[in-house]
C-alpha cells in the first residue's frame, strides 16, 4: 500500500518510491454521478406498534417503566434485537 511522504509516494512493503503527480491524483478523485441518499432508515419501535412492556427508561430525566417494543431480526445472526421507545418521553434504545 502506497502512502505519501511530501512529494513522493512510498510503498509500505518494499520501500519503492515514485514522485507524486498532482494532475493524475486530481483525475482519480471525483464525486461526479454520486448522490447523497442521506443516512439509512432507522427502525422506530412506535411505528405500527401498540404493544408495551414493563421496561425502565434509561433517560436521566425520565422515570417511566413502560416502553413500546419491536423485535428486529439481525441479518445473518441467530438472534433478534429488541428496540424500545419510552411511552412518556420518546427516548429510544435497544437491548
Amino acid at each position: 500500500m502506497m502512502h505519501t511522504e511530501g512529494d513522493t509516494w512510498v510503498c509500505r512493503s518494499c520501500g519503492n518510491e515514485e514522485p507524486r503527480d498532482s494532475q493524475a491524483e486530481a483525475a482519480m478523485t471525483t464525486r461526479d454521478g454520486q448522490q447523497d441518499d442521506g443516512g439509512p432508515d432507522v427502525a422506530d419501535a412506535t411505528q405500527d406498534s401498540t404493544e408495551t412492556m414493563q421496561e425502565s427508561c434509561p433517560a436521566d430525566d425520565c422515570d417511566s417503566d413502560e416502553a413500546y417494543y419491536e423485535m428486529i431480526p439481525k441479518p445473518g445472526g441467530s438472534y433478534e434485537v429488541r428496540l424500545f421507545t419510552c411511552v412518556e418521553c420518546g427516548y429510544k434504545w435497544r437491548d
